[in-house]
């Protein structure tokens, strides 16, 4: 291990160590991880529920147009490839991690009630996605009607937002719209559902930035 990764991981534990004896950090720190974990066996309880029920169909004339094709590969490389990039980054930063992961708390909540509340029948020439990873959380089968709106590119849109460095913003940026075309490419979600997407990330990113703020300044630039 070189020297500057060294620096790193003690200047993220000398953080760690002082937000720790903030109360206000710890108390909702402690919260948003017992949300997280209340959260977890809900998923597949949830996903099982919505694909079992009947939605309706939708026209959709730009999904109409595109061939449907298998990337599960590239969608699976990004999805994950950000993912471990922004948690490492995140890490480093506990006020950060801890916005980051009310973002997804809140943003993961958001979207059961909107897919609960709008429901759509899948894309008929649908190509199931090929993630042991992610597809584990949604329960014994493939779930197809998690529709409205577009998880992974709202989780993309909630990476750029949370990340600070701007070649990592620019990957994140790409990332999201690379992964609002290979959705729709896949056929696994409507065009509404990607356009939609990083609104809602946007508005469940600053209701996550407004409850974690807290009187002692522990933010790093």
């Amino acid at each position: 291990m070189n020297n500057s990764r060294v620096k790193i991981i003690s200047a993220s534990l000398s953080r760690w160590e002082l937000a720790w004896q903030d109360s206000q950090f710890k108390q909702k720190f402690l919260l948003g991880a017992g949300l997280f974990g209340t959260l977890l066996p809900i998923f597949p309880l949830f996903y099982q529920f919505i694909q079992a029920r009947n939605g309706y169909d939708q026209h959709d004339p730009i999904l109409h147009m595109l061939p449907a094709m298998d990337v599960s590969m590239p969608i699976f490389i990004i999805t994950w490839l950000m993912g471990v990039l922004t948690i490492t980054r995140t890490l480093q930063k506990p006020e950060l991690f801890l916005l980051f992961m009310y973002g997804f708390i809140i943003m993961n909540v958001v979207r059961f009630f909107t897919i609960a509340l709008i429901p759509f029948d899948p894309p008929h020439d649908l190509i199931p996605i090929a993630d042991p990873i992610s597809n584990h959380f949604y329960g014994k089968s493939y779930v197809t009607k998690d529709l409205f709106f577009s998880g992974h590119t709202a989780t993309q849109f909630l990476f750029y937002l949370c990340l600070k460095g701007k070649s990592e913003k620019a990957m994140a940026l790409f990332g999201t719209i690379a992964m609002g075309i290979l959705v729709l490419i896949q056929h696994v979600h409507f065009t509404i559902d990607v356009v939609c997407a990083p609104f809602f990330a946007y508005i469940c990113f600053v209701i996550a930035k407004r409850f974690v703020k807290y009187p002692v300044n522990l933010w790093v630039k």
